[in-house]
């Protein structure tokens, strides 16, 4: 699922005065986009070529704070340049942003010789060359949950984020009366994606008041990381035009479900026939789905880190709410971190539980690719389906609890820094520490609520 745009159309549509501003954009290490909006014949005479970004963007935390101690950009190296490359294959309409264009880049040094390892695209886009080599391509979907809100994001902000109100006043999972009330949102939603592009399927109402789900074709593991980001700048500012807001956070209060992104992932050969499918086996599995699928299990702690990557997103793990908090894998069972769909069919696939919408689906791809070529090259056994309420299970493989303990994993996994690369993995557990260490040092609401006078 490429862009819906060629050059040659583009300036068609720029020349008849339909488009003014092309947006590039590139992905920050949150799975942000960065960038700027060019006058239109600029980007056709200049920025079609490159533009420039400062590189502190790829060392800044979710405030935009730079952040000290990386090797790749520091005050010390003078916070210089990198070329904003145009993929111009992702090249499409931005419906939501009137008179607008919008193009994804690649990060590359200031002189465009080379990608820089540590940025996101980056990082899938060699995990990806790995499975080229063996003759294979990834294919992946991710859902993406979040909440909507009666208030704008001005609101919201001025108010501290205290008494949200969801825009529904009870759980609308699958309803359709109740989801008629943001029905104005989300059919802007659906539309305007599809008309940059994007096979949008469904949107529903996800386990909470206000909380939806929106969800999109299937495609190659970079399209669906590029549909992915484009899809949470798109739904937030459709809200913004609205007067709502919305969040990705994986859980935004403490009674409220969480919001995940399930990713749902296969292998299959470079002329299109799926890999993971045997339909002799009792589940339609083959050797190799099970070897990739026992990597991801035996190499699930190492990897948390990139699909809970704050603080915030272990929070969500709390049994009895659909988030799963044991990395076991089960037939059709939504309790388990890693559920079998699709078997004795060509979409056989393993679908993901563990991430939650905050995740970077460049990081949370690359990381799950490696993990199941690892059991693949391996020749790892996969164990037995666990049947039954996972929550309940005892004496199985845990989700790590706390993002200290996710930190400790994916620094430790020789697995994760022979497939990465020690630059790509020393980088991101350097902003995983940060973002830990800024949180040891604040105080909450509820530690002054439940300590002030009572100490």
């Amino acid at each position: 699922m490429p862009g819906n745009l060629t050059l040659d159309a583009l300036t068609e549509l720029v020349e008849q005065g339909e488009i003014d501003t092309v947006i590039m954009a590139q992905i920050d290490m949150q799975g942000r986009l960065m960038g700027k909006r060019f006058h239109a014949r600029h980007f056709l005479d200049s920025g079609v070529h490159e533009t420039h970004s400062c590189n502190y963007l790829l060392t800044v935390d979710q405030e935009m704070e730079p952040v000290p101690g990386y090797a790749s950009a520091s005050w010390a190296q003078g916070y210089g340049d990198y070329m904003m490359k145009p993929d111009l294959s992702t090249l499409r309409l931005a419906p939501w942003a009137p008179g607008a264009a919008l193009v994804l880049c690649d990060i590359m040094d200031h002189h465009g010789h080379q990608d820089i390892a540590v940025s996101p695209r980056a990082i899938l886009k060699a995990q990806l060359a790995r499975l080229a080599d063996k003759g294979m391509t990834a294919m992946m979907a991710s859902e993406l949950e979040f909440y909507v809100f009666r208030q704008s994001f001005e609101e919201a902000h001025d108010d501290g984020y205290r008494n949200l109100k969801p825009v529904s006043p009870y759980n609308e999972d699958y309803h359709l009366f109740t989801t008629a009330r943001e029905e104005d949102l989300m059919r802007a939603v659906r539309n305007d994606l599809f008309a940059a592009g994007i096979p949008v399927e469904n949107s529903k109402g996800e386990a909470w008041a206000g909380q939806h789900e929106i969800n999109v074709k299937y495609a190659g593991a970079l399209d669906s990381a590029d549909i992915h980001v484009i899809t949470k700048q798109a739904v937030k500012e459709i809200a913004l035009a609205k007067g709502h807001a919305v969040t990705f956070m994986a859980k935004y209060a403490d009674v409220p479900a969480g919001s995940s992104c399930h990713i749902h992932q296969s292998l299959w050969s470079a002329d299109g026939k799926p890999l993971f499918l045997d339909e002799a086996d009792p589940n339609g599995m083959s050797d190799m789905m099970r070897s990739y699928v026992a990597g991801l299990l035996k190499y699930a702690g190492d990897f948390t880190l990139f699909l809970a990557p704050n603080i915030n997103s272990y929070k969500r793990y709390v049994a009895g709410t659909f988030a799963p908090t044991k990395a076991v894998w089960s037939r059709d069972n939504r309790t388990a971190g890693y559920r079998l769909v699709g078997e004795g069919t060509k979409a056989i696939r393993i679908e993901n539980r563990v991430g939650g919408a905050d995740l970077n689906p460049y990081l949370a791809f690359a990381v799950q690719i490696a993990a199941g070529l690892a059991g693949i090259e391996n020749g790892l056994d996969l164990e037995p389906e666990f049947v039954g309420d996972a929550y309940t299970g005892e004496g199985i493989r845990e989700i790590p609890k706390t993002l200290r303990d996710a930190i400790a994993a994916a620094d430790g996994s020789g697995m994760l820094r022979a497939a990465l690369g020690d630059d790509v993995i020393d980088h991101y557990v350097h902003a995983a520490r940060w973002e830990q260490s800024e949180y040891d040092r604040r105080v909450t609401d509820w530690e002054v609520a439940r300590g002030f006078e009572r100490s």
